[in-house]
């Protein structure tokens, strides 16, 4: 009797460590909030930007090589959000009751802007809502941050394209990026610090073009603070 009430003990105390260690790595695994748009008359066509509790993220695309191509091209990176935006994605899709409920306006009349979709998912649960215009100001806050990380990952990858096979593009396509991260339309710069260094170091690029990179590289230094 004492040996099976010890193995009885024995086989709870297995029990208990294993679901102890099940409920941790549940615990550990970080929340995700995704937001994607398709577009078929906008370039990219589609894209989509996950990003985790602990601000990795990853960015997938749909669209052309270049402004010239029609050849369209799947692109993926990986890259990790500030602190200071991550906590900022997590605080609006707690307001925007992580898109439980409806979130478009319905409004068949506005101008159709892309199918948008943003999605949260824990260990818990997972919800998702579509829309084309919200009248949510937490879902219209992510839509505008979200465009914005697009449109500088979106430079990113055209920078990396004309590095390696069109060095002369970059001068033009860098001024543009100035332009836009001066203006604020551009959010997450430091996703894009490597190609901006790759730019910067290579002898071959012209050096009003390197000192542009770096100014911008300057500027993903000192982020805009998140409202």
């Amino acid at each position: 009797m004492q040996r099976l009430l010890r193995q009885s003990s024995e086989h709870s105390r297995v029990f208990l460590f294993v679901l102890l260690c099940t409920m941790s790595v549940r615990a550990a695994d970080p929340a995700t909030v995704t937001f994607s748009l398709n577009f078929p008359q906008s370039d990219p066509e589609y894209y989509s930007i996950s990003v985790q509790s602990d601000g990795h993220a990853k960015y997938e695309c749909r669209g052309k090589l270049s402004r010239e191509s029609d050849e369209t091209d799947n692109y993926q990176t990986d890259f990790t959000f500030s602190d200071a935006t991550r906590a900022r994605i997590f605080e609006l899709a707690a307001q925007a009751h992580y898109f439980s409920g409806k979130v478009d306006s319905g409004n068949k009349k506005l101008a159709f802007t892309g199918a948008k979709k943003l999605t949260y998912k824990d260990v818990q649960h997972e919800t998702a809502a579509e829309y084309n215009f919200s009248p949510v100001p937490a879902v219209q806050q992510l839509t505008t941050l979200f465009q914005s990380v697009d449109a500088t990952l979106e430079f990113g990858h055209r920078l990396a394209y004309y590095h390696r096979y069109q060095k002369l593009a970059l001068d033009d396509e860098l001024k543009r990026m100035e332009t836009q991260a001066r203006a604020g339309d551009l959010a997450e710069l430091q996703a894009v610090k490597p190609i901006l260094q790759d730019i910067y170091d290579d002898s071959a690029v012209i050096k009003v073009v390197r000192a542009r990179a770096m100014r911008i590289m300057d500027m993903a230094n000192s982020p805009v603070p998140v409202h």
